[in-house]
């Protein structure tokens, strides 16, 4: 049995919560701006995470592992 080819469409953007690749025509998480520079999530826990403390995932100060 062969399985189809799922393939991202698009362009992707980078999650700054947990660092997956997110398409962002349709983003499951959903997109939020933070200092005119829009950002894309993977799913709405990394969109609430980034809403409460943005500048320390930007800068790196925090993560979350998805491994």
């Amino acid at each position: 049995m062969r399985l189809p080819s799922f393939k991202r469409r698009g362009p992707t953007a980078n999650d700054p919560v947990c660092h997956m690749d997110v398409p962002v025509n349709n983003p499951p998480g959903g997109s939020r701006e933070h200092d005119n520079v829009t950002y894309y999530f993977c799913g709405p826990g990394c969109n609430r995470a980034f809403r409460k403390e943005p500048d320390a995932y930007l800068s790196g100060e925090k993560s979350i592992d998805m491994s």
